[in-house]
């Protein structure tokens, strides 16, 4: 009986409490499509709670003449975001220092009646060079949905083409 409930013991890992990693786990339905994981930055992930979200657009992430940038918004995430979105010229943190807006970039924001998505129109294009900008949405309500959020990005170029391009997605998580 012994030998038995030792077994037990070692296989079994002992229950240490909740643990509240801050990991990032991203998961993709088609690992095959053309999806491009784009960083991403929230203060705080339980749902209800008060939240700012930076979804950043790094160097690589964007060609030059950047007019306009759509973000399609998932359903199920339900939150009153306007007046809260914002474009800015974003440092990003790390050990030594936190995410922040360095510089606001003026632009105009539309955002769909029904909420589904939002267009960003900076007054000058979005240049490709070495800063990174971050579209914000500043003290919002976390939704009370708790689960994967990902928001898909569209920019417009200044070219001959303007249709506008896919730039990438952004998966958040709500507990």
């Amino acid at each position: 009986i012994l030998l038995l409930l030792s077994h037990m013991f070692i296989s079994n890992p002992f229950y240490l409490g909740k643990s509240d990693a801050k990991a990032e786990l991203e998961f993709q339905w088609d690992q095959d499509s053309g999806y491009r994981r784009l960083k991403w930055f929230q203060k705080e992930n339980k749902k209800k709670f008060r939240n700012t979200i930076f979804f950043f657009l790094r160097p690589s992430d964007r060609k030059t003449g950047l007019l306009k940038i759509t973000l399609k918004i998932p359903k199920t995430f339900d939150s009153n975001l306007k007046d809260k979105v914002s474009l800015c010229k974003v440092k990003i943190g790390g050990f030594e220092g936190r995410t922040k807006c360095i510089e606001d970039i003026p632009s105009d924001v539309e955002i769909n009646e029904d909420n589904s998505s939002l267009d960003i129109f900076p007054y000058s294009p979005i240049p490709s060079n070495k800063d990174s900008y971050a579209i914000v949405f500043k003290k919002i309500s976390n939704p009370k949905n708790s689960g994967l959020k990902q928001f898909h990005s569209y920019g417009q170029y200044a070219q001959k083409n303007t249709s506008s391009r896919y730039l990438g997605s952004w998966t958040i998580l709500i507990n």
